[in-house]
C-alpha cells in the first residue's frame, strides 16, 4: 500500500482553512515526522480487540489524551464487550477496509490478533505512516519478523510489543545487579513457564461445523492454509483432559486456542518466552543464538508438544561470556539448586540466573541470606511507565519503547528458532546474518513459510 502523505502545519493552514471546521485532521498530519505533542489527542485504532486485546486497548486508552476513533475484530460476538466500552468508534470487520477508510483519521494502531495474522495487518500500517503496538511474539515466522523490523526502520514510527517490561524497577535493578557483578559472570539462564494453559499435543478433530454468521472464518484464517471450521471440543476429548488448566477453554481454534496449532500460533515457548527473555536479553546484552537444540515430548505435525526444553547457545559478546539459555513449559523446571533453603520450591514460572560466584532467583540472589548481605549498586537506569506509556511517550517524540520492534525482532526471533528446533528434533547451528541454519536444509523451510492463494506480504 502507498505510504500516506504528509504535510506541514503551514501548507495545511495555508491550503485548508477553509475545511478546519468541518474536518477532524489526525494529530501525525500537523507533527513533523508523525509525532505527536503533548497537546494533541492521539486517534488510535484496535484490531483483535475480542481477546487479550479487549484489556489492552482499554489499557491504552487510559492513557492521558488517547482516544480510540476505531475498532476491528473479525467476530462480533467475541467483540462485543470492546465495543461496548467503546460505544463512539467506528467498528469494522476487515482490517484492510480499516486502514483504507480510517487512513486519514488515525494515527496509530493495535494489533492484538492470533500470530498468524500479525504481519499481514502490522505492515500496510506502517506502510501508512501508523505508530504501531502488536501483540507478542511480533510474527509467526522468522521471514516474517525481519520484514516488519525493516517496514518499521523505513517508516520511522514509534512501536512496542507487548512483552513483559524490561524498563520496571525490578527489570532495571536485575540488569544492575547483573552488571554490578553480583552473582560473577553469567555462564547460564533457566526460564520455566506453567504454560500451556491450552490444547497442544493433540490431532486436527475430523469433520467441518457451520460456522456462525457473527463470524468471517475465512478472514480469520487469513494467509494460512484453508481448514474446515470446528467449533468445540468434547468435554471428554483427550485434547482438553492434557491442559494444565483446570478450566481450559473448549475452542477448536478459535477463541484463544489457536496458541498450539503451528498454522496460527507458536505454542507455550512463543506464548511466553518473549515476556521471560526480555529482561534476559536487556541484561546480558543478548542478540541471536548460534546454537539451538530440544528435545520435547511426542511433537506432532500440526501442534506444539505438551512440554519441551530449549537450549540456546550464545557467543560471547561485549565483555561477556558464553551463555546458554534453557527454556522449560509443560509443567517441566530446572532442577532444584542447592542454595534455596530447606522447604522452598521453584516458583511455578520463573527465571533462574548461574553466575561464577552464585545464582539469582527471579529478581534476588539465593539463598536470602546473602540477598540480605549484598550492598546493592548505584541506579544507573531510567525506569519507565510500562508498556502503554512507553508507546504513547515515544509516539509523543520520546524515546523509543523499552520492547521497540528492534528489540522485540530478537526476542521474537530467538521464540520462533526454539519452535524450529522443537519441531525438527534437531540440534541446529544458526546463521542469522543470512537467516539460514548452516547444518540441517530441511529446518529451512520453516523460516519463510508459504502464504495460501491470495495473501501477500
Amino acid at each position: 500500500m502507498n505510504t500516506a502523505k504528509k504535510i506541514s502545519r503551514r501548507q495545511f493552514v495555508s491550503g485548508s482553512a477553509a475545511m478546519a471546521a468541518l474536518t477532524v485532521v489526525p494529530a501525525h498530519v500537523l507533527a513533523g515526522a508523525g509525532r505527536i505533542p503533548p497537546s494533541e489527542t492521539i486517534q488510535i485504532a484496535g484490531v483483535g480487540i475480542g481477546g487479550v486485546g479487549h484489556g489492552q486497548i482499554r489499557s491504552i486508552s487510559q492513557q492521558r489524551n488517547v482516544k480510540i476513533v476505531a475498532l476491528c475484530d473479525v467476530d462480533d460476538v467475541y467483540a462485543k464487550k470492546t465495543y461496548d466500552v467503546f460505544p463512539n468508534a467506528r467498528t469494522y470487520r476487515d482490517y484492510r477496509e480499516m486502514l483504507d477508510a480510517e487512513g486519514d483519521k488515525i494515527d496509530a494502531m493495535y494489533c492484538g490478533t492470533p500470530d498468524h495474522t500479525h504481519a499481514v495487518i502490522v505492515k500496510p500500517a506502517l506502510e501508512k505512516g501508523k505508530h504501531v503496538c502488536c501483540v507478542k511474539p511480533l510474527t509467526r515466522t522468522i521471514h516474517e519478523n525481519r520484514v516488519l523490523t525493516k517496514s518499521a526502520r523505513q517508516a520511522g514510527v514509534a512501536t512496542q510489543v507487548t512483552a513483559s517490561a524490561n524498563t520496571s524497577e525490578s527489570a532495571c535493578r536485575l540488569c544492575e545487579m547483573i552488571w554490578d557483578g553480583a552473582i560473577g559472570d553469567v555462564r547460564e539462564v533457566h526460564c520455566w513457564s506453567n504454560r500451556p494453559l491450552w490444547p497442544q499435543g493433540m490431532m486436527r478433530p475430523p469433520g467441518r461445523d457451520q460456522v456462525p454468521e457473527t463470524l468471517d472464518w475465512d478472514l480469520w484464517i487469513g494467509p494460512a492454509p484453508m481448514r474446515p471450521f470446528k467449533d468445540k471440543w468434547q468435554r471428554d476429548d483427550l485434547a482438553l483432559k492434557q491442559v494444565l488448566s483446570r478450566n481450559p477453554q473448549a475452542a477448536v481454534y478459535h477463541p484463544w486456542n489457536f496458541r498450539g496449532w503451528w498454522d496460527f500460533g507458536t505454542g507455550a515457548l512463543g506464548d511466553m518466552g518473549c515476556h521471560h527473555f526480555n529482561t534476559v536479553y536487556r541484561a546480558l546484552k543478548l542478540t541471536y543464538p548460534t546454537r539451538i537444540s530440544a528435545s520435547a515430548s511426542k511433537v506432532l505435525d500440526e501442534t506444539a508438544p505438551l512440554a519441551s526444553i530449549v537450549t540456546f547457545e550464545f557467543p560471547a559478546r561485549e565483555g561477556m561470556p558464553p551463555v546458554k539459555l534453557v527454556w522449560y513449559d509443560g509443567g517441566l523446571k530446572p532442577l532444584r539448586p542447592d542454595e534455596l533453603e530447606s522447604g522452598r520450591e521453584l516458583p511455578a514460572s520463573g527465571n533462574m540466573y548461574v553466575g561464577d560466584k552464585g545464582k539469582i532467583l527471579d529478581r534476588r540472589i539465593i539463598p536470602e541470606s546473602k540477598m540480605k548481605a549484598y550492598k546493592s549498586p548505584p541506579k544507573t537506569l531510567k525506569r519507565r511507565s510500562g508498556t502503554w506509556g512507553e508507546w504513547v511517550e515515544a509516539i509523543r517524540g520520546g524515546e523509543p519503547a523499552g520492547c521497540n520492534f528492534d528489540q522485540a525482532s530478537l526476542i521474537t526471533e530467538v521464540v520462533l528458532l526454539g519452535n524450529i528446533a522443537i519441531r525438527t528434533a534437531k540440534t541446529l547451528d544458526y546463521n542469522a546474518e543470512a537467516m539460514r541454519f548452516t547444518n540441517n536444509e530441511a529446518a529451512n523451510k520453516y523460516v519463510n513459510e508459504p502464504y495460501r492463494s491470495g495473501w501477500h506480504l
